[in-house]
């Protein structure tokens, strides 16, 4: 039962006093791209970029799509004609930022420990920066970003931090694990509270050391605190929860992101390559996920929408495989009608009163159950498929 640990990075591992740095950084992108755009456009740019981004919910686009649509029209500039100087700025000009952070004294040795224990660990960084940038940074704590199992940037993630699906995104590209998770950043707002939104336990790192009363309540102190916090605990007490609303709505959410990350840049070979002969390849199993959520989850909506007390059948979709010849269909063009399946579930669940999900139902397969349960079992399904889709990618 390996623990995943998700960690923040700035103010966690790497002092970086962000009302500092931000600054800075902005100042010296603008005084780069100044023989190309006017500093004073390219700062409202940026700002109204990165707004986007954090108000961003489109699983079909990354953050740094959201952004790139936003910027470069603001600028009169296109990518392509700006990418070169912007790149020399990340790769020369960004790392004289450094000293305006610090390692946190404990993070490297913190981070090593957790190593030594099997933990899984991954950066869970708002991913608001491009790659460079953030692997510098990880850098400048002591690490290479080869040495953790996932690093969130703005190339490949759909939701800013302030989103509960984040969370359920990285998850998700983690394989959807079933074992303890804990969320450790600094920020209430960004770290801790939209973690526990998802169901994940999470520690606060305050920079104070804590009370042993606190420690027990594994609620904050420093990263010594932590390590000495984790060996006493039993890890189970980490398993998530994911059956409120909330949890349910943030995995919804985060599925087509998911699988647009794992899959959006798979070879036809990759699509069609069978891991065993009596399992799905990739495209079957898209397949799958698109026809359960256009004939299943949408009539179940349905049903709840003209019913009082509806009874939600659950017809078989273990034949639909063979009988509709999955195979044979183009997995790119699956996910992407998968997508629009999935926006069409999105866009009805975001019009149901809160009221509405303790409204009673009777499943074929579960019995007596309510609003809340169904959905919940799109949540779920979900999970099980996006394990099974990982695991395909690790065989290939």
């Amino acid at each position: 039962m390996p623990l995943t640990l998700l960690l923040d990075l700035d103010d966690t591992l790497l002092d970086t006093n962000l009302q500092a740095f931000v600054p800075a950084y902005f100042q010296a992108l603008a005084k780069d791209l100044a023989p190309h755009v006017d500093p004073g456009l390219m700062m409202r740019a940026l700002v109204f970029g990165t707004n986007l981004m954090n108000q961003s919910e489109d699983f079909t686009q990354t953050l740094s799509q959201v952004f790139d649509s936003a910027f470069y029209p603001q600028v009169n500039r296109t990518k392509e004609g700006l990418s070169p100087v912007i790149e020399n700025f990340y790769d020369n000009i960004f790392p004289t930022l450094r000293g305006l952070t610090a390692s946190r004294p404990d993070a490297k040795a913190f981070v090593e420990w957790a190593f030594s224990q099997g933990y899984r660990v991954a950066i869970a960084t708002d991913p608001l920066l491009p790659r460079k940038a953030t692997h510098h940074r990880l850098r400048w704590v002591g690490f290479e970003p080869e040495q953790f199992e996932l690093v969130t940037t703005f190339e490949d993630f759909h939701f800013s931090k302030t989103h509960a699906a984040y969370y359920a995104e990285v998850l998700g590209r983690l394989g959807w694990t079933d074992d303890p998770v804990l969320m450790v950043g600094n920020d209430l707002e960004r770290d801790i509270l939209p973690a526990k939104k998802l169901g994940l336990a999470a520690f606060h790192v305050d920079g104070g050391s804590a009370s042993s009363s606190e420690l027990e309540a594994g609620a904050r102190g420093t990263l010594p605190d932590l390590r000495r916090w984790l060996e006493s605990t039993d890890l189970k007490s980490l398993t998530p929860n994911f059956k409120s609303s909330d949890s349910i709505m943030a995995v919804i959410l985060s599925t087509p992101a998911v699988l647009n990350g794992l899959l959006g840049a798979l070879d036809a070979d990759a699509w069609m390559r069978k891991p065993a002969a009596d399992q799905w390849t990739l495209t079957e199993l898209l397949c799958h996920l698109r026809d359960t959520e256009r004939e299943i989850h949408h009539m179940q909506l349905k049903l709840f929408a003209e019913q009082e007390e509806p009874f939600i059948p659950r017809p078989d979709t273990g034949v639909w495989a063979s009988q509709r010849d999955y195979l044979h269909e183009n997995g790119a063009n699956v996910l992407a009608e998968f997508n629009a399946a999935r926006q069409a579930t999105v866009s009805s669940l975001k019009n149901i009163p809160p009221d509405c999900w303790n409204r009673k139902a009777r499943h074929a397969i579960f019995g007596p159950t309510t609003f809340q349960e169904v959905v919940g079992f799109i949540a779920e399904h979900d999970r099980l498929h996006i394990q099974q889709a990982w695991a395909i990618l690790k065989g290939l």
